[in-house]
């Protein structure tokens, strides 16, 4: 039978036993995150709108870009990844 999911006070404890850092830095670096994931769209939510640059068939930029919300209603593909 698998172990149970450690409890959060039991994953900081873990982490700080092998990291280099304070658990005052460990708090502050733990708030950081909690706060950027409310930001974070779910599932459902409208895709926030940005613009991006258009690449040739090389995969380089051609100068032009293309912004999401001048696409509604058309299909759209987002495809995310390191391509280096």
């Amino acid at each position: 039978m698998p172990d149970a999911p450690m409890s959060p006070e039991e994953r900081k404890k873990s982490w700080l036993e092998i990291s280099v850092i304070s658990e005052d830095q460990f708090d502050a670096m733990r708030a950081h995150q909690a706060a950027r994931q409310e930001k974070v769209p779910q599932p459902g939510d409208d895709a926030p709108d940005f613009e991006i640059d258009v690449l040739d068939r090389d995969r380089k930029r051609t100068g032009k870009t293309v912004q999401l919300s001048a696409l509604r209603g058309k299909p759209v593909a987002l495809m995310f990844g390191s391509y280096t």
